[in-house]
């Protein structure tokens, strides 16, 4: 396929002010300085299938899907039953990646220029390699997302802020800047598949059925965080009292989930396999797929077709997106990278 860029072209062109295909000012190269050092000393390489050793087996069962108050596309709630897998205990790293790239040459998605014939109204430096970059600057506000948001040449899964930034020392962290193919096609080379949203929703809460919170009931705990999420008024401050102001961490610094699955809140969003469309049929289902690809629609966004994503990222605060909880959901463009969106892979094997 070819591919889809309307989002981050349309985006450039509404917020023309973002400097559309510039580089990323000073503070943000100063705002991602943290620590990169491995937290998980027993995380294991992902190897091929049918290995299961970097994953975690998850017995199907039913469960709530959804939400009803916090967001209309978060439901209705439904009953939902799903089959037995196994899903990956962290999010995919930046060594991960690096080692599916050297074995297969494969080339991302932000890594390729844009094909004139499909963009006939594009040209020159509009058609350069480019993907999304979120900018610090305590001068934003709430009401100018084109003060945060910058379309950036040169930023891709190496260069996730950009060509002067830089993942060297940073194996440890999940690797972003990966559209909704890329993710695919590392899940397809070592024989697995990204999970649906009701396996996603499943695996994230983590047997707390009904709970708030990937960790239960209780807000997040401003002393000691349990995700890496954004602390303080979004988008001008994060203070970075959980260790990571403004920036990913590296996976399984919070604390897992009831099924051992770190980061199912917060720290980066995650590829779903299904469509997205609002809302959710109010049927109870078995292994929900999402909608066919012509009956996806974002009405936010209605000329592009795009997948679902959840799990909140580093960039949620509670007085703005509010979705590091496990059943929101939201509508990302298949191919566009962002410093903010990663993924996990599933393997669905019968073994009850």
């Amino acid at each position: 396929m070819t591919r889809g860029w309307t989002w981050s072209v349309t985006l450039c062109a509404a917020l023309a002010q973002a400097g559309c295909g510039a580089a990323p000012p000073t503070s943000l190269a100063e705002a991602r300085t943290m620590s990169a050092a491995p937290c998980l000393a027993d995380r294991t390489v992902p190897a091929r299938a049918p290995a299961t050793e970097s994953m975690v087996f998850i017995k199907g069962g039913e469960f709530v899907q959804g939400a009803a108050a916090a967001r209309q596309e978060e439901g209705p709630p439904r009953k939902t039953r799903v089959g037995s897998f196994w899903i990956d205990r962290t999010e995919v790293t930046n060594d991960d990646f690096a080692r599916f790239v050297a074995a297969t040459g494969y080339v991302t998605l932000a890594e390729r220029p844009l094909d004139p014939k499909a963009y006939p109204t594009l040209s020159g430096d509009q058609l350069k390699p480019s993907a999304i970059v979120f900018v610090v600057s305590e001068t934003q506000t709430r009401d100018d997302p084109g003060q945060w948001w910058q379309v950036v040449q040169g930023a891709n899964w190496r260069h996730p802020q950009g060509p002067n930034s830089t993942i060297q020392g940073k194996g440890p962290l999940p690797v972003v800047q990966i559209g909704w193919a890329d993710a695919l096609a590392y899940a397809q080379w070592l024989g697995r598949d990204l999970p649906t949203e009701a396996e996603w929703e499943y695996a994230a809460r983590g047997g707390l059925q009904g709970a708030a919170y990937t960790w239960g009931d209780q807000p997040l705990d401003t002393s000691k965080p349990q995700a890496n999420v954004w602390q303080g008024p979004f988008p001008a401050v994060d203070t970075g009292a959980d260790g990571y102001k403004a920036q990913v961490a590296p996976v399984g610094c919070f604390p897992a989930n009831g099924y051992g699955l770190h980061d199912m809140a917060g720290n980066v969003w995650e590829w779903t396999r299904d469509w997205y469309a609002p809302g959710l049929p109010a049927s109870e289902i078995v292994d929900p797929v999402g909608p066919v690809e012509r009956a996806a629609y974002d009405p936010d966004d209605p000329a592009e077709r795009k997948h679902v994503i959840k799990g909140g990222s580093f960039l949620c605060a509670d007085n703005f997106c509010f979705r590091y909880r496990p059943p929101a959901r939201q509508a990302g463009p298949a191919d566009t990278g962002s410093d903010h969106v990663g993924f996990r892979t599933v393997l669905r094997v019968e073994v009850d």
